[in-house]
């Protein structure tokens, strides 16, 4: 193992946004086997201290690589395209239109039939950016675009967030 590997190369995997779970899951855990301190107690508290920063490593990275959003941000950033969310809020004027009828839509709901609703539509939009995504990065190959769509699918999660936690406190 080689700590300068990225993500994709640590775990043997295509460096491409689509992946297969199962695998990464059973990577996960082999390397996990190969990495966990106690192998190395014989070899004394050198060897069992970068084994630990081994374990780290290996967790963050599945981390990144198990979760689409961080993962396609990830590729993004490794191919120059940083994310940049704190600082880049610039989004297309049908999203920011699709965000606004969503926030509208939030403000008049009167119960918790109404919030599913939109819940719904909200999951429903993040999918489709995921398939955006996904077609950004593995086929296209724009990760400039894909950048500005993983923005909007932040934007996405973080107000099926809102919906959900608004759910459930009218279901308390």
């Amino acid at each position: 193992m080689n700590l300068q590997s990225n993500d994709f190369e640590l775990f043997s995997v295509p460096m491409q946004f689509v992946q297969d779970r199962a695998q990464l899951d059973a990577r996960w855990k082999e390397l996990q086997r190969e990495a966990h301190p106690d192998k190395f107690a014989a070899q004394g508290a050198a060897a069992q201290r970068l084994a630990m920063q081994w374990s780290v490593r290996i967790n963050e990275a599945y981390q990144r690589l198990k979760d689409p959003l961080k993962r396609a941000s990830y590729l993004c950033e490794l191919h120059g395209a940083p994310i940049n969310a704190e600082n880049n809020t610039a989004m297309p004027a049908v999203f920011l239109m699709q965000q606004m009828e969503w926030r509208e839509a939030l403000e008049e709901a009167e119960g918790i039939e109404d919030l599913d609703k939109i819940a719904i539509q909200a999951r429903n939009g993040g999918h489709r950016q995921l398939l955006k995504i996904e077609q950004m990065l593995d086929q296209k190959r724009d990760f400039f675009e894909a950048a500005q769509q993983v923005r909007s699918l932040m934007f996405i999660e973080r107000f099926t967030r809102e919906v959900d936690e608004r759910i459930d406190l009218l279901e308390q």
